[in-house]
Protein backbone atom coordinates (compact mmCIF):
# COMPACT_ATOMS: atom_id res chain seq x y z
CA UNK A 1 0.00 0.00 0.00
CA UNK A 2 2.86 2.37 0.90
CA UNK A 3 4.56 1.67 -2.47
CA UNK A 4 1.32 2.35 -4.34
CA UNK A 5 0.90 5.67 -2.50
CA UNK A 6 4.50 6.64 -3.31
CA UNK A 7 3.96 5.78 -6.97
CA UNK A 8 0.82 7.92 -7.00
CA UNK A 9 2.65 10.88 -5.44
CA UNK A 10 5.53 10.43 -7.91
CA UNK A 11 3.04 10.34 -10.80
CA UNK A 12 1.38 13.55 -9.59
CA UNK A 13 4.75 15.32 -9.29
CA UNK A 14 5.80 14.13 -12.73
CA UNK A 15 2.50 15.23 -14.24
CA UNK A 16 2.83 18.63 -12.60
CA UNK A 17 6.35 18.95 -14.02
CA UNK A 18 5.21 18.26 -17.58
CA UNK A 19 2.15 20.51 -17.29
CA UNK A 20 4.35 23.33 -15.98
CA UNK A 21 6.84 22.91 -18.83
CA UNK A 22 4.15 22.84 -21.50
CA UNK A 23 2.32 25.88 -20.15
CA UNK A 24 5.50 27.97 -20.03
CA UNK A 25 7.21 29.84 -17.26
CA UNK A 26 8.19 33.35 -16.29
CA UNK A 27 11.69 34.38 -17.25
CA UNK A 28 14.03 36.22 -14.92
CA UNK A 29 15.81 39.49 -15.56
CA UNK A 30 19.13 37.74 -16.11
CA UNK A 31 17.60 35.53 -18.83
CA UNK A 32 16.25 38.42 -20.92
CA UNK A 33 18.25 39.59 -23.92
CA UNK A 34 16.02 41.62 -26.20
CA UNK A 35 16.35 40.72 -29.87
CA UNK A 36 19.07 42.62 -31.69
CA UNK A 37 16.82 44.28 -34.25
CA UNK A 38 14.71 47.43 -34.56
CA UNK A 39 11.33 45.79 -35.23
CA UNK A 40 8.39 46.64 -32.96
CA UNK A 41 5.18 44.86 -33.94
CA UNK A 42 2.29 47.33 -33.75
CA UNK A 43 -0.46 45.71 -31.64
CA UNK A 44 1.35 42.41 -32.08
CA UNK A 45 2.06 40.33 -35.17
CA UNK A 46 -1.51 40.26 -36.38
CA UNK A 47 -1.69 41.22 -40.05
CA UNK A 48 -0.14 38.33 -42.00
CA UNK A 49 -2.13 35.63 -40.21
CA UNK A 50 -5.29 37.77 -39.81
CA UNK A 51 -5.22 37.62 -36.03
CA UNK A 52 -7.10 40.16 -33.91
CA UNK A 53 -5.03 43.23 -33.09
CA UNK A 54 -4.02 43.50 -29.42
CA UNK A 55 -4.81 39.84 -28.86
CA UNK A 56 -2.66 37.39 -26.93
CA UNK A 57 -2.39 35.40 -30.17
CA UNK A 58 -0.87 38.40 -31.97
CA UNK A 59 1.49 38.98 -29.03
CA UNK A 60 2.69 35.38 -29.23
CA UNK A 61 3.26 35.77 -32.97
CA UNK A 62 5.45 38.84 -32.39
CA UNK A 63 7.45 36.83 -29.86
CA UNK A 64 7.73 33.93 -32.32
CA UNK A 65 9.08 36.34 -34.96
CA UNK A 66 11.59 37.57 -32.34
CA UNK A 67 10.61 41.20 -32.77
CA UNK A 68 12.51 43.36 -30.31
CA UNK A 69 9.17 44.76 -29.15
CA UNK A 70 5.43 44.19 -29.33
CA UNK A 71 3.18 47.18 -28.72
CA UNK A 72 -0.25 47.01 -27.08
CA UNK A 73 -2.87 49.48 -25.79
CA UNK A 74 -4.25 49.77 -22.25
CA UNK A 75 -7.54 51.34 -21.17
CA UNK A 76 -9.48 51.27 -17.88
CA UNK A 77 -13.15 50.40 -17.46
CA UNK A 78 -15.59 52.20 -15.18
CA UNK A 79 -14.97 49.53 -12.52
CA UNK A 80 -11.20 50.07 -12.74
CA UNK A 81 -10.36 46.97 -14.76
CA UNK A 82 -7.30 47.42 -16.96
CA UNK A 83 -7.99 45.91 -20.37
CA UNK A 84 -6.21 45.67 -23.74
CA UNK A 85 -7.96 47.54 -26.56
CA UNK A 86 -6.96 50.32 -28.95
CA UNK A 87 -10.21 52.20 -29.54
CA UNK A 88 -12.19 53.95 -26.79
CA UNK A 89 -15.15 51.74 -27.76
CA UNK A 90 -15.37 47.95 -27.74
CA UNK A 91 -18.32 46.37 -29.53
CA UNK A 92 -20.01 49.80 -29.51
CA UNK A 93 -19.61 50.13 -25.74
CA UNK A 94 -17.60 53.07 -24.39
CA UNK A 95 -14.90 51.40 -22.30
CA UNK A 96 -14.61 54.14 -19.69
CA UNK A 97 -18.37 53.92 -19.05
CA UNK A 98 -18.66 50.11 -19.09
CA UNK A 99 -17.77 47.34 -16.65
CA UNK A 100 -15.42 44.56 -17.63
CA UNK A 101 -18.26 42.07 -17.13
CA UNK A 102 -20.23 43.91 -19.82
CA UNK A 103 -17.27 44.00 -22.21
CA UNK A 104 -16.04 40.42 -21.83
CA UNK A 105 -19.34 39.07 -23.11
CA UNK A 106 -18.00 39.81 -26.59
CA UNK A 107 -15.04 37.75 -27.75
CA UNK A 108 -12.35 38.70 -30.27
CA UNK A 109 -12.60 37.45 -33.85
CA UNK A 110 -10.48 34.36 -33.07
CA UNK A 111 -12.66 33.40 -30.10
CA UNK A 112 -10.24 34.83 -27.56
CA UNK A 113 -11.73 36.73 -24.64
CA UNK A 114 -10.98 40.44 -24.33
CA UNK A 115 -7.68 40.28 -22.42
CA UNK A 116 -7.05 42.06 -19.17
CA UNK A 117 -3.65 43.66 -18.62
CA UNK A 118 -2.82 40.99 -16.04
CA UNK A 119 -3.59 38.17 -18.48
CA UNK A 120 -1.69 39.90 -21.27
CA UNK A 121 1.46 40.50 -19.21
CA UNK A 122 1.43 36.96 -17.84
CA UNK A 123 1.20 35.61 -21.40
CA UNK A 124 3.95 37.97 -22.51
CA UNK A 125 6.50 36.95 -19.89
CA UNK A 126 6.12 33.20 -20.33
CA UNK A 127 9.03 31.69 -22.25
CA UNK A 128 9.84 35.12 -23.69
CA UNK A 129 13.44 36.27 -23.50
CA UNK A 130 13.56 38.40 -26.66
CA UNK A 131 10.55 40.69 -27.02
CA UNK A 132 9.90 43.78 -24.91
CA UNK A 133 6.25 44.49 -24.09
CA UNK A 134 5.62 48.06 -25.25
CA UNK A 135 2.73 49.32 -23.16
CA UNK A 136 0.79 52.25 -24.59
CA UNK A 137 -1.35 53.85 -21.89
CA UNK A 138 -4.24 55.54 -23.67
CA UNK A 139 -5.27 59.02 -22.53
CA UNK A 140 -8.46 59.23 -20.49
CA UNK A 141 -11.32 61.59 -21.23
CA UNK A 142 -10.68 62.87 -17.69
CA UNK A 143 -7.13 64.24 -17.47
CA UNK A 144 -6.46 63.35 -13.84
CA UNK A 145 -7.81 59.85 -14.38
CA UNK A 146 -4.95 59.27 -16.84
CA UNK A 147 -2.44 59.64 -14.02
CA UNK A 148 -4.43 57.20 -11.89
CA UNK A 149 -4.42 54.68 -14.75
CA UNK A 150 -0.65 55.14 -15.15
CA UNK A 151 -0.03 54.34 -11.50
CA UNK A 152 -2.37 51.35 -11.54
CA UNK A 153 -0.64 49.97 -14.66
CA UNK A 154 2.76 50.40 -13.06
CA UNK A 155 1.71 48.75 -9.79
CA UNK A 156 0.12 45.77 -11.54
CA UNK A 157 3.19 45.16 -13.72
CA UNK A 158 5.43 45.59 -10.71
CA UNK A 159 3.38 43.08 -8.77
CA UNK A 160 3.86 40.55 -11.55
CA UNK A 161 7.64 41.08 -11.38
CA UNK A 162 7.55 42.02 -15.07
CA UNK A 163 8.92 45.57 -14.99
CA UNK A 164 12.15 44.42 -16.69
CA UNK A 165 10.09 43.29 -19.70
CA UNK A 166 8.07 46.48 -20.22
CA UNK A 167 8.52 49.89 -21.83
CA UNK A 168 5.90 52.65 -21.67
CA UNK A 169 4.57 54.98 -24.36
CA UNK A 170 1.71 57.48 -24.39
CA UNK A 171 0.23 60.47 -26.21
CA UNK A 172 -0.47 61.98 -22.79
CA UNK A 173 2.67 63.76 -21.57
CA UNK A 174 1.39 63.89 -17.99
CA UNK A 175 0.98 60.11 -17.95
CA UNK A 176 4.65 59.72 -18.82
CA UNK A 177 5.70 62.34 -16.28
CA UNK A 178 3.71 60.46 -13.64
CA UNK A 179 5.58 57.24 -14.49
CA UNK A 180 8.91 59.09 -14.31
CA UNK A 181 7.88 60.44 -10.91
CA UNK A 182 7.14 56.91 -9.68
CA UNK A 183 10.29 55.37 -11.16
CA UNK A 184 12.79 57.53 -13.10
CA UNK A 185 14.57 54.46 -14.46
CA UNK A 186 11.61 53.33 -16.60
CA UNK A 187 11.80 53.25 -20.39
CA UNK A 188 9.34 55.95 -21.49
CA UNK A 189 8.59 57.37 -24.96
CA UNK A 190 6.34 60.26 -25.99
CA UNK A 191 4.02 59.79 -28.99
CA UNK A 192 2.41 63.14 -29.80
CA UNK A 193 5.22 64.72 -31.87
CA UNK A 194 4.92 68.26 -30.50
CA UNK A 195 8.04 68.42 -28.32
CA UNK A 196 11.71 68.51 -29.22
CA UNK A 197 14.06 65.79 -27.98
CA UNK A 198 15.72 68.38 -25.73
CA UNK A 199 12.46 69.12 -23.93
CA UNK A 200 11.62 65.42 -23.59
CA UNK A 201 15.03 64.78 -22.05
CA UNK A 202 14.65 67.73 -19.66
CA UNK A 203 11.45 66.15 -18.32
CA UNK A 204 13.14 62.81 -17.66
CA UNK A 205 11.43 60.93 -20.51
CA UNK A 206 13.86 58.59 -22.25
CA UNK A 207 12.59 58.58 -25.84
CA UNK A 208 10.46 59.96 -28.63
CA UNK A 209 8.14 57.76 -30.67
CA UNK A 210 6.64 60.03 -33.32
CA UNK A 211 4.81 59.46 -36.59
CA UNK A 212 7.41 59.37 -39.37
CA UNK A 213 6.03 62.55 -40.97
CA UNK A 214 7.16 64.54 -37.92
CA UNK A 215 10.74 63.48 -38.57
CA UNK A 216 10.42 64.43 -42.23
CA UNK A 217 9.21 67.86 -41.19
CA UNK A 218 11.87 68.13 -38.46
CA UNK A 219 14.88 66.14 -39.69
CA UNK A 220 16.98 68.05 -37.16
CA UNK A 221 15.20 66.07 -34.42
CA UNK A 222 16.98 62.92 -35.59
CA UNK A 223 20.40 64.43 -34.92
CA UNK A 224 19.18 66.09 -31.75
CA UNK A 225 17.82 62.82 -30.31
CA UNK A 226 21.08 61.02 -31.03
CA UNK A 227 23.13 63.86 -29.57
CA UNK A 228 21.02 63.84 -26.39
CA UNK A 229 20.89 60.02 -26.09
CA UNK A 230 17.13 60.06 -26.56
CA UNK A 231 15.70 56.82 -27.95
CA UNK A 232 14.36 57.20 -31.50
CA UNK A 233 11.21 55.28 -32.31
CA UNK A 234 8.67 55.93 -35.07
CA UNK A 235 5.14 54.82 -35.90
CA UNK A 236 3.38 53.31 -37.85
CA UNK A 237 5.63 52.47 -40.80
CA UNK A 238 4.25 50.11 -43.45
CA UNK A 239 5.76 51.21 -46.79
CA UNK A 240 9.08 50.10 -48.24
CA UNK A 241 10.09 53.69 -48.99
CA UNK A 242 9.60 54.90 -45.43
CA UNK A 243 11.21 51.80 -43.93
CA UNK A 244 14.30 52.25 -46.10
CA UNK A 245 14.67 55.90 -45.10
CA UNK A 246 14.32 55.19 -41.39
CA UNK A 247 16.70 52.22 -41.49
CA UNK A 248 19.28 54.33 -43.32
CA UNK A 249 18.93 57.00 -40.63
CA UNK A 250 19.60 54.38 -37.97
CA UNK A 251 16.46 54.74 -35.88
CA UNK A 252 16.56 52.69 -32.70
CA UNK A 253 13.11 51.21 -33.31
CA UNK A 254 10.49 51.16 -36.07
CA UNK A 255 6.90 50.30 -35.17
CA UNK A 256 5.04 48.56 -37.97
CA UNK A 257 2.01 46.48 -38.95
CA UNK A 258 4.35 44.65 -41.35
CA UNK A 259 7.13 43.14 -39.21
CA UNK A 260 7.94 40.48 -41.80
CA UNK A 261 8.44 43.15 -44.48
CA UNK A 262 10.57 45.26 -42.17
CA UNK A 263 12.87 42.31 -41.45
CA UNK A 264 13.33 41.93 -45.23
CA UNK A 265 14.11 45.63 -45.74
CA UNK A 266 16.70 45.59 -42.95
CA UNK A 267 18.58 42.86 -44.80
CA UNK A 268 18.48 44.79 -48.10
CA UNK A 269 19.42 48.21 -46.72
CA UNK A 270 22.97 49.45 -47.41
CA UNK A 271 23.53 49.66 -43.65
CA UNK A 272 23.42 45.85 -43.53
CA UNK A 273 26.53 45.80 -45.75
CA UNK A 274 28.43 48.18 -43.50
CA UNK A 275 27.42 51.52 -45.06
CA UNK A 276 26.49 54.52 -42.93
CA UNK A 277 24.34 57.39 -44.18
CA UNK A 278 26.47 60.53 -44.56
CA UNK A 279 24.22 62.94 -46.48
CA UNK A 280 20.82 62.88 -48.09
CA UNK A 281 18.28 64.97 -49.96
CA UNK A 282 14.82 63.57 -49.23
CA UNK A 283 12.75 66.36 -50.86
CA UNK A 284 10.57 66.74 -47.78
CA UNK A 285 9.43 70.25 -48.66
CA UNK A 286 7.46 72.06 -51.36
CA UNK A 287 8.35 74.44 -54.16
CA UNK A 288 11.63 75.04 -55.90
CA UNK A 289 14.56 72.69 -55.19
CA UNK A 290 16.54 73.67 -52.09
CA UNK A 291 18.94 76.43 -53.16
CA UNK A 292 21.43 75.47 -50.43
CA UNK A 293 21.94 72.19 -52.32
CA UNK A 294 21.05 72.75 -55.97
CA UNK A 295 22.35 75.01 -58.74
CA UNK A 296 20.76 75.34 -62.18
CA UNK A 297 22.22 75.06 -65.64
CA UNK A 298 20.62 77.70 -67.86
CA UNK A 299 20.42 78.09 -71.62
CA UNK A 300 20.03 76.14 -74.84
CA UNK A 301 23.49 75.71 -76.30
CA UNK A 302 23.29 71.98 -76.97
CA UNK A 303 25.58 71.12 -74.05
CA UNK A 304 28.18 69.45 -76.27
CA UNK A 305 25.72 66.81 -77.50
CA UNK A 306 23.46 68.83 -79.86
CA UNK A 307 20.63 68.57 -77.34
CA UNK A 308 17.39 70.34 -78.19
CA UNK A 309 16.17 71.65 -74.84
CA UNK A 310 16.54 75.00 -73.12
CA UNK A 311 17.39 74.56 -69.44
CA UNK A 312 15.46 77.02 -67.29
CA UNK A 313 16.53 78.48 -63.97
CA UNK A 314 14.25 78.28 -60.92
CA UNK A 315 11.14 77.60 -62.98
CA UNK A 316 8.59 75.39 -61.24
CA UNK A 317 7.21 74.33 -64.63
CA UNK A 318 10.46 72.40 -65.17
CA UNK A 319 11.68 71.62 -61.64
CA UNK A 320 9.46 71.42 -58.59
CA UNK A 321 9.37 69.56 -55.28
CA UNK A 322 6.03 68.22 -54.08
CA UNK A 323 4.63 65.12 -52.40
CA UNK A 324 8.11 64.20 -51.18
CA UNK A 325 9.65 64.06 -54.67
CA UNK A 326 11.56 66.16 -57.18
CA UNK A 327 9.86 66.42 -60.57
CA UNK A 328 12.04 67.40 -63.55
CA UNK A 329 9.71 67.99 -66.49
CA UNK A 330 10.47 68.56 -70.15
CA UNK A 331 7.85 70.58 -72.04
CA UNK A 332 7.21 71.23 -75.71
CA UNK A 333 7.70 74.94 -75.24
CA UNK A 334 9.74 77.34 -77.38
CA UNK A 335 12.50 79.26 -75.64
CA UNK A 336 14.90 81.27 -77.79
CA UNK A 337 15.87 78.84 -80.59
CA UNK A 338 14.84 75.71 -78.67
CA UNK A 339 11.57 73.80 -79.11
CA UNK A 340 11.67 72.30 -75.60
CA UNK A 341 12.35 73.37 -72.03
CA UNK A 342 13.63 71.24 -69.18
CA UNK A 343 15.87 71.44 -66.09
CA UNK A 344 19.38 70.42 -65.09
CA UNK A 345 20.28 70.59 -61.39
CA UNK A 346 23.76 70.16 -59.95
CA UNK A 347 25.45 70.38 -56.54
CA UNK A 348 28.82 71.94 -57.44
CA UNK A 349 30.37 73.89 -54.52
CA UNK A 350 27.42 72.91 -52.32
CA UNK A 351 27.57 69.12 -51.92
CA UNK A 352 30.54 67.20 -53.28
CA UNK A 353 31.65 63.68 -52.55
CA UNK A 354 34.65 61.40 -52.87
CA UNK A 355 34.08 57.65 -52.51
CA UNK A 356 31.08 55.97 -50.93
CA UNK A 357 27.75 54.60 -52.06
CA UNK A 358 25.75 57.14 -54.04
CA UNK A 359 22.17 56.03 -54.63
CA UNK A 360 19.20 57.75 -56.24
CA UNK A 361 15.67 56.41 -56.38
CA UNK A 362 13.88 57.57 -59.51
CA UNK A 363 11.08 56.89 -61.99
CA UNK A 364 12.01 57.65 -65.60
CA UNK A 365 10.04 59.24 -68.44
CA UNK A 366 9.02 57.07 -71.37
CA UNK A 367 9.14 58.07 -74.98
CA UNK A 368 11.39 58.48 -77.99
CA UNK A 369 13.69 61.47 -77.66
CA UNK A 370 14.06 61.56 -73.87
CA UNK A 371 17.52 61.33 -72.31
CA UNK A 372 17.32 61.39 -68.48
CA UNK A 373 20.57 61.13 -66.54
CA UNK A 374 21.89 60.85 -63.00
CA UNK A 375 25.61 61.52 -63.14
CA UNK A 376 28.70 63.16 -61.64
CA UNK A 377 31.58 65.37 -62.76
CA UNK A 378 34.92 66.07 -61.09
CA UNK A 379 35.05 69.23 -59.03
CA UNK A 380 38.04 70.47 -61.06
CA UNK A 381 36.11 70.51 -64.34
CA UNK A 382 36.30 74.31 -64.65
CA UNK A 383 40.09 74.11 -64.32
CA UNK A 384 41.01 71.19 -66.59
CA UNK A 385 37.80 70.64 -68.60
CA UNK A 386 36.09 67.45 -69.68
CA UNK A 387 37.03 64.59 -70.05
CA UNK A 388 40.16 65.10 -67.95
CA UNK A 389 38.05 65.89 -64.87
CA UNK A 390 36.30 62.54 -65.11
CA UNK A 391 32.62 61.65 -65.44
CA UNK A 392 30.58 58.96 -63.69
CA UNK A 393 27.21 58.20 -65.28
CA UNK A 394 25.26 56.49 -62.51
CA UNK A 395 22.22 56.14 -64.76
CA UNK A 396 21.55 57.09 -68.36
CA UNK A 397 18.55 56.08 -70.40
CA UNK A 398 17.57 56.95 -73.96
CA UNK A 399 13.88 56.66 -74.72
CA UNK A 400 14.15 54.79 -78.02
CA UNK A 401 16.08 51.97 -76.27
CA UNK A 402 13.26 50.88 -74.04
CA UNK A 403 13.94 49.53 -70.54
CA UNK A 404 17.75 49.66 -70.85
CA UNK A 405 19.83 51.44 -68.21
CA UNK A 406 23.45 52.41 -68.84
CA UNK A 407 26.28 52.92 -66.34
CA UNK A 408 29.51 54.41 -67.68
CA UNK A 409 32.74 56.20 -66.79
CA UNK A 410 34.56 58.74 -68.95
CA UNK A 411 38.12 59.99 -68.53
CA UNK A 412 40.90 61.38 -70.70
CA UNK A 413 41.85 57.85 -71.77
CA UNK A 414 38.34 56.39 -71.82
CA UNK A 415 35.55 58.50 -73.32
CA UNK A 416 32.83 58.45 -75.95
CA UNK A 417 34.66 60.86 -78.24
CA UNK A 418 37.33 58.21 -78.70
CA UNK A 419 34.82 55.38 -78.42
CA UNK A 420 36.76 54.01 -75.45
CA UNK A 421 34.28 54.76 -72.66
CA UNK A 422 33.82 51.99 -70.07
CA UNK A 423 30.13 51.26 -69.91
CA UNK A 424 27.56 48.50 -69.74
CA UNK A 425 23.78 48.27 -69.83
CA UNK A 426 21.20 46.33 -67.89
CA UNK A 427 17.60 45.58 -68.82
CA UNK A 428 14.93 46.33 -66.21
CA UNK A 429 11.20 45.71 -66.41
CA UNK A 430 9.64 48.81 -64.95
CA UNK A 431 11.66 52.04 -65.27
CA UNK A 432 8.57 54.09 -66.26
CA UNK A 433 5.94 52.86 -63.81
CA UNK A 434 7.97 52.29 -60.64
CA UNK A 435 10.92 53.85 -58.90
CA UNK A 436 14.19 51.94 -59.08
CA UNK A 437 17.40 52.49 -57.15
CA UNK A 438 20.35 53.55 -59.29
CA UNK A 439 23.67 53.48 -57.46
CA UNK A 440 27.41 53.31 -57.55
CA UNK A 441 29.75 51.96 -54.90
CA UNK A 442 32.98 53.89 -55.30
CA UNK A 443 36.26 53.08 -53.57
CA UNK A 444 39.90 53.96 -54.37
CA UNK A 445 40.10 50.59 -56.17
CA UNK A 446 36.93 50.41 -58.27
CA UNK A 447 33.50 51.77 -59.13
CA UNK A 448 30.60 49.32 -59.21
CA UNK A 449 27.34 50.26 -60.96
CA UNK A 450 24.11 48.85 -59.50
CA UNK A 451 20.39 48.81 -60.20
CA UNK A 452 18.29 47.65 -57.26
CA UNK A 453 21.47 46.33 -55.61
CA UNK A 454 22.47 44.21 -58.63
CA UNK A 455 26.00 44.98 -59.87
CA UNK A 456 26.03 45.08 -63.68
CA UNK A 457 29.22 47.02 -64.42
CA UNK A 458 32.51 47.37 -62.58
CA UNK A 459 35.44 49.62 -63.47
CA UNK A 460 38.72 48.89 -61.69
CA UNK A 461 41.54 51.28 -60.95
CA UNK A 462 44.46 50.19 -63.13
CA UNK A 463 46.86 52.37 -61.13
CA UNK A 464 48.29 53.94 -64.29
CA UNK A 465 47.61 57.71 -64.24
CA UNK A 466 44.84 60.27 -63.84
CA UNK A 467 44.15 59.87 -67.57
CA UNK A 468 42.62 56.49 -66.75
CA UNK A 469 41.52 57.08 -63.14
CA UNK A 470 40.69 60.69 -62.25
CA UNK A 471 38.41 59.44 -59.49
CA UNK A 472 40.49 60.28 -56.41
CA UNK A 473 38.90 63.71 -55.94
CA UNK A 474 35.51 65.15 -55.00
CA UNK A 475 32.73 64.95 -57.59
CA UNK A 476 29.40 66.78 -57.72
CA UNK A 477 26.02 65.32 -58.62
CA UNK A 478 23.87 66.23 -61.65
CA UNK A 479 20.21 65.41 -62.31
CA UNK A 480 18.79 66.32 -65.70
CA UNK A 481 16.34 65.46 -68.44
CA UNK A 482 17.70 66.22 -71.90
CA UNK A 483 15.71 66.02 -75.15
CA UNK A 484 17.21 64.79 -78.40
CA UNK A 485 20.94 65.09 -78.90
CA UNK A 486 23.54 62.85 -80.49
CA UNK A 487 22.41 59.83 -78.48
CA UNK A 488 18.96 60.64 -77.11
CA UNK A 489 17.72 61.93 -80.47
CA UNK A 490 19.26 59.24 -82.61
CA UNK A 491 15.79 57.98 -83.59
CA UNK A 492 14.11 61.40 -83.50
CA UNK A 493 11.76 62.95 -80.95
CA UNK A 494 8.12 61.99 -80.52
CA UNK A 495 6.28 65.24 -79.72
CA UNK A 496 3.29 63.28 -78.43
CA UNK A 497 5.18 62.30 -75.24
CA UNK A 498 5.21 65.76 -73.64
CA UNK A 499 5.13 66.69 -70.86
CA UNK A 500 7.79 64.09 -69.93
CA UNK A 501 8.89 63.83 -66.31
CA UNK A 502 11.65 62.22 -64.30
CA UNK A 503 10.57 61.74 -60.66
CA UNK A 504 13.33 61.56 -58.04
CA UNK A 505 12.40 60.17 -54.63
CA UNK A 506 15.69 60.83 -52.88
CA UNK A 507 19.47 61.08 -53.10
CA UNK A 508 21.51 59.28 -50.41
CA UNK A 509 25.24 59.23 -49.88
CA UNK A 510 26.72 56.51 -47.67
CA UNK A 511 30.22 55.97 -46.37
CA UNK A 512 31.80 52.85 -44.93
CA UNK A 513 31.44 52.55 -41.17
Amino acid sequence: MMKENMRFVYFLLLSFFFISCSSGRKVTTSEVSFADNIVVAHRGGWKKNKLPENSIASLKEAIRLKCTGSEFDVRMTIDDSLIINHDPHYNKLLIEESTYAELEKFTLSNGEKLPTLREYILAGIKNNTTTRLVCEIKPSAVKERGKIIAEKVYRLINGLHAQHMVGYISFDYDILKKLVEINPSLSTQYLEGNKSPEQVKADGITGVDYHFNFFKTHPEWIKSAKKNNITLNVWTVNSVEDMDWLIANEFDFITTNEPELLFERIKKNPTAAGWKLKWSEEFNYKGLPDSSIWNYAEGGNGYGNNELQYYTKADTNNAIVKNGKLFITALKQTRENNKYTSARLFTKDKAEFMYGRIEVSAKLPAGKGTWPAIWMLGKNRSEINWPDCGEIDIMEHVGYDRDSIHGTIHSKAYNHIKGTQKGKAIFIKNPYTESNIYAIEWTPEKIDFLVNNVVYNSFKNEHLSTAEWPFDQPFYLILNLAIGGNWGGKMGVDDAIFPATMEVDYVRIFEKK
